[in-house]
């Protein structure tokens, strides 16, 4: 699709792979890309499966474009947690195949998902935001408290703690963790076995389970445009 994220589409399952250097940034051409990639998912009626490269997912947004300006970062956090919204309101099942490190806007892809898989491995998986001196923003705070356990919640926003792979899955940033060389065999196991529920019916129930965060993504949004600026 382009240089920064291929698309291939295969018996119905559509695998989104990033490609931005050694840790594949968030830029917002990559965000840009990523909404054409889902574009072309829903036109291909496909179940999703988004990776990155041996071992790594994402290392978070893109530092250049979040230290070159103010309405800049606005831009691309706003951006970013517009994406966010969109992959947990997908129509069709969405799969992270993390096959690594996932920190900051990689692990909030995570979080963006409906099934994650991860690799064993020394990796690190997390918000680190304030470690290095970022105070959280509201979507980070509404997505990390949907979708991690309670006291990983207050541990990851509040204290930046980062997960292994394994205990990210207690946490709930992952779903399961195998080998390495198992990840995309798994992915695209989960995404055949997903294909064969009703899609009408996955789409009106994820709606209608994510109603309340959905609304408070929508309000956080708002909120950071104005905080932020």
């Amino acid at each position: 699709m382009t240089e920064l994220l291929s698309y291939r589409l295969e018996d119905g399952i559509a695998t989104l792979t990033l490609d931005n250097g050694k840790v594949n940034a968030v830029s917002p051409a990559v965000i840009d890309a990523l909404n054409q990639a889902l574009d072309q998912a829903e036109q291909d009626r496909a179940v999703v499966i988004l990776t990155g490269q041996p071992g790594i997912l994402s290392g978070g947004y893109d530092l250049k474009v979040m230290t070159s300006g103010p309405e800049n970062a606005i831009a691309l956090v706003t951006a970013g947690s517009t994406l966010a919204r969109r992959m947990l309101a997908h129509p069709y099942p969405l799969i992270v195949a993390c096959p690594g490190h996932a920190v900051a806007k990689g692990a909030f892809l995570l979080l963006s998902a409906d099934y994650r898989i991860g690799v064993e491995g020394p990796f690190n998986i997390g918000l680190n935001e304030v470690q290095i001196g970022m105070t959280m923003h509201h979507v980070g705070i509404e997505l990390a408290r949907d979708r991690l356990g309670k006291s990983a919640f207050q541990r990851s926003v509040i204290n930046g703690e980062m997960f292994d792979p394994r205990s990210a899955v207690e946490a709930g940033f992952l779903d399961k963790v195998v080998p390495a060389e198992q990840l995309m065999p798994t992915a695209l196991a989960a995404a055949q076995q997903l294909k064969k529920i009703n899609m009408t019916a996955h789409r009106n129930t994820k709606l209608k389970v994510r109603k309340q965060l959905l609304e408070s993504l929508d309000k956080a949004i708002r909120m950071d445009q104005g905080h932020l600026g």
